[in-house]
């Protein structure tokens, strides 16, 4: 028994949401005191608080809280007018929230590939498929996927593991072929893009007609339980959406459309408040692992570390690199205590749920390859610089490196 006690404090964690919870106890358990105190569970002033200080947080006018990041993009596409029969253009490497948002407004998933060094969507390949497989329609002036003949309406892109995509290349193609933007944000809460076009810092969540961020417990802003956001700075896309998440009432018992039981709890939206005050410091901790990673990483051959272009700052939800053989690095790597995961091993237009649209295995290749080399390894703001060496230490041992005095400097000058 002692001895599993001890193997138990020796592992290190994928992620600790014990933590943050344990600080932030005292706060938390007020919230839920002061629901109880209230009966104030769905609606109210905790929602409407919350909605204000995320959406000035993301540098927009509008936050809509919803029951989770999957229906804020369902409910962001429906509220742009998005519906059967409709084409999204999206990536292949994402959860499947992403498509699952798609084709449950009426719409279908349409894929790109993804640039190798951000693994978010690849601006040149977008420009190519907009450019050579679709074309004007001279009747309608509508942009259509000349093999599917099918119109093409918005572009998801995706700010994978905490990084933006590059916004200006993606945004200046949607100007050019009338596209709508909803940006898929649920990794990146407070990640920053400077737009060159703008010349400033812009704030996931700002820069198309909306986006769409996830709660999930483990994301960088947390809560809970399931709970989800729609940022805008379109006050009729917002009045829209505020309908959609509650049965398309404009006021109560008066149903301008059909929609969803898709609210954000009271209680959520009160941990979420406490926790966005946290946010900026946690995402800087995870900034700093990173870097700890980057130097203790560096050296270690037969590994592809992740690359931040200049325009971003990313905020690091994952910390995800490369290895050849994946299998035999996360077998050691649980041997020898470390947590570790995939994010994600089968690119969507593999997957079974999506084989009805035609996509073979090929027609990705940079998602394929970059899908079966991935491992993500333990981030997390209370991530210790000696459980980081360890990591590193194991990686090192697995690859054949060895390890020696190199990893106490690198350690230490990730640390200065």
């Amino acid at each position: 028994m002692g001895n599993a006690k001890i193997s138990e404090l020796n592992r290190i964690s994928f992620l600790d949401l014990v933590a943050p919870h344990r600080e932030l106890r005292e706060d938390l358990v007020d919230v839920f005191t002061a629901a109880l105190d209230t009966a104030g569970f769905i609606g109210g002033p905790m929602i409407d608080s919350f909605e204000k200080e995320f959406a000035a947080f993301c540098g927009v006018s509008d936050c809509v809280g919803v029951s989770s990041g999957t229906d804020a993009l369902r409910f962001a596409l429906m509220a742009a007018g998005i519906g059967q029969g409709d084409l999204v253009v999206t990536v292949p490497n994402t959860f499947i929230a992403t498509t699952e948002a798609i084709s449950q407004c009426g719409a279908r998933p349409v894929f790109v590939d993804i640039d190798e060094r951000t693994y978010n969507i690849d601006p040149q390949k977008l420009r190519k498929y907009l450019e050579h497989e679709c074309h004007f329609d001279s009747t309608t002036g509508r942009l259509v996927d000349r093999k599917l003949g099918a119109r093409v309406v918005a572009i998801v892109p995706v700010h994978l593991y905490g990084q933006p995509a590059d916004m200006d290349s993606v945004l200046a193609l949607a100007e050019q072929y009338k596209l709508v933007v909803i940006e898929d944000a649920c990794q990146a809460h407070g990640a920053e893009y400077f737009s060159e076009k703008d010349r400033r810092w812009k704030k996931a969540g700002s820069m198309g007609q909306a986006a769409a961020f996830s709660f999930y417990p483990g994301k960088n802003l947390g809560a809970c339980g399931e709970a989800g956001a729609v940022t805008t700075s379109d006050a009729e896309l917002a009045r829209k959406i505020r309908m959609l998440r509650d049965h398309g009432q404009a006021k109560k018992y008066y149903h301008d459309v059909e929609g969803y039981n898709g609210r954000l709890d009271a209680i959520q939206a009160g941990i979420l408040e406490v926790k966005l005050r946290r946010l900026a410091v946690w995402n800087e901790q995870r900034r700093q692992h990173a870097k700890c990673y980057r130097e203790l990483l560096g050296s270690v051959e037969g590994v592809i570390l992740p690359v931040e272009p200049s325009w971003s700052n990313s905020v690091y939800h994952l910390f995800v690199i490369r290895v050849e053989d994946r299998g035999k690095l996360q077998q050691e790597l649980n041997e020898a205590r470390i947590g570790t995961a995939i994010h994600y091993p089968v690119p969507l237009h593999l997957q079974k749920a999506y084989a009805n649209l035609g996509y073979r295995l090929g027609d990705f290749p940079v998602a394929e390859l970059c899908a079966s080399e991935i491992v993500s390894l333990p981030m997390f703001p209370g991530l210790r610089n000696e459980e980081q060496q360890q990591v590193v230490q194991a990686i090192s041992a697995c690859l054949g490196c060895g390890s020696d005095g190199k990893l106490m400097r690198a350690a230490a000058n990730a640390n200065d």
